[in-house]
């Protein structure tokens, strides 16, 4: 019987180019199957990035998505609510460099058959015509206020300094597709940078890897440098993640965090991307988090009831006392890499409801 064990290990020395080709493989073959919708999910995200980055891939590695391009009008006359995946996809495949040209007849079926005119939300509506757009396509050309809701939303800077992950993402989305990606200035109000900071404040003492990365991405998109110490973070963070291959990978794993920190990481000039992928499935999972001291400081705050106070120097005793001693090194580092924290915190504290009369 052999004592002899063979890893199925890539090179350390796989070439930049050589990773983004692997990881396309991983995510167009190995992990699912294309009428999974998050089949269509995993790889409009890896795609998107590797677009919008700029990143080298050599146009032999798209060749696994061949099949789902060939196809690709059929799935769309089928599974018309995947769209936009659908339309992401496919522009992404095409700017990346395979052969081809469908996006633009696509784009002008998904128009005149209005799947824009479905959407419920603004946010869903920014991203249809931002697709579209690509083809010089507006699906909603009577729709002359939704830029200026999209402002409108993102200026309320209150909304972001409660703990609600979904707008803090909605907000994020909101920049992306604003800057076409990074391709033009969003034009955002000081307000909307105000928003950005805030929620980068919540999710950084939240130790939100993946949050924090969008909303830097986002603040590079507007023309802003983010905090050194979130940046510095989340590069550790980036390299704190593992990723085991072989048969026996499940899929609840934290690829997309895996996705946005690397993002993040070619957005800043830093390496991305860097472990070596084999060609076969894979997962991508996080180091244990640290501990936060978000929950135990809304806690506290809630507990003192009308004793709580917006000002932060006559609350930063009370709550510090409540932290352990992680807690605290995060929320001192939280201080130090903003301006905005007193701004921040005033409507962290929820106090607006005392004194009235319900």
């Amino acid at each position: 019987m052999s004592n002899v064990v063979h890893l199925n290990v890539p090179s350390q020395r796989q070439s930049q180019q050589s990773r983004h080709g692997a990881l396309l493989g991983v995510f167009g073959r190995q992990r699912r199957f294309g009428d999974d919708v998050f089949w269509l999910k995993e790889n409009a995200e890896l795609l998107n990035i590797l677009e919008c980055t700029r990143a080298g891939v050599d146009p032999a590695a798209l060749s696994v998505h061949e099949p789902f391009y060939a196809e690709v009008e059929k799935r769309l006359g089928f599974f018309p609510q995947y769209y936009r995946f659908l339309l992401s996809i496919c522009l992404d495949l095409e700017a990346l460099g395979l052969p081809g040209s469908k996006a633009e007849a696509l784009i002008h079926w998904a128009a005149r058959e209005g799947l824009a005119d479905a959407e419920l939300s603004d946010l869903q509506r920014a991203e249809a015509r931002r697709l579209m757009m690509r083809r010089g396509v507006d699906p909603l050309p009577e729709d002359t206020g939704l830029t200026d809701r999209l402002h409108a939303f993102i200026d309320r800077s209150d909304t972001f300094a409660l703990p609600n992950k979904k707008a803090a993402y909605e907000l994020t989305h909101i920049v992306f597709y604003l800057s076409e990606y990074g391709r033009c200035d969003p034009g955002l109000s000081a307000r909307a940078v105000t928003s950005l900071e805030f929620a980068g404040i919540l999710a950084y003492l939240d130790q939100n890897s993946d949050l924090l990365s969008e909303i830097c991405v986002a603040l590079r998109y507007a023309g802003h440098i983010p905090s050194q110490i979130w940046e510095d973070w989340l590069e550790r963070e980036t390299h704190r993640f593992s990723m085991i291959q072989g048969p026996q990978t499940t899929l609840q794993d934290d690829y997309h965090d895996y996705f946005v920190c690397n993002w993040l990481m070619a957005m800043s000039g830093r390496d991305a991307f860097v472990k070596p992928v084999a060609d076969e499935p894979a997962t991508f999972h996080q180091s244990e988090p640290w501990d936060g001291p978000l929950r135990r400081m809304s806690e506290c705050m809630f507990e003192m009831a009308d004793d709580r106070s917006d000002d932060w120097h006559r609350m930063r005793p009370v709550i510090e006392d409540t932290l352990s001693d992680t807690g605290h090194d995060i929320l001192c580092e939280a201080l130090q890499s903003t301006d905005k924290f007193e701004a921040f915190f005033a409507g962290f504290a929820r106090t607006g409801l005392r004194g009235v009369a319900l």
